[in-house]
């Protein structure tokens, strides 16, 4: 499985580089903190596959970085062979990039 750091996500967001970042938490996670990307719950995943890109790199990622992992593994069995799992998540990526955003 492919992994991505935060501060390799930081680096992409400031490229002009194209990506596909997808959040796969629940919607009050997503209230709480957001850092951009396209919103597909967990468990809608196999139904929203078609709006997952194919064609530029795709970061997936959730809270800790367990979840993401987990469907990182399932879209990779599935074919995508461009998806990296954000390590860390959201947790990381306040502790690294932006702590203001410390709502959890």
């Amino acid at each position: 499985m492919k992994e991505i750091s935060v501060s390799e996500l930081n680096e992409l967001r400031k490229s002009e580089m194209p990506y596909q970042l997808i959040d796969i938490r629940e919607d009050f996670e997503v209230e709480n903190v957001n850092i951009g990307g396209l919103w597909i719950p967990m468990g809608n995943i196999p139904m929203e596959m078609q709006q997952i890109r194919k064609d530029v790199p795709v970061i997936i990622h959730c809270k800790s970085g367990v979840r993401s992992a987990n469907i990182t593994k399932y879209l990779e069995i599935q074919g995508f062979d461009n998806v990296s799992n954000l390590q860390g998540g959201i947790f990381a990526w306040i502790d690294q990039i932006d702590p203001s955003l410390s709502k959890y």
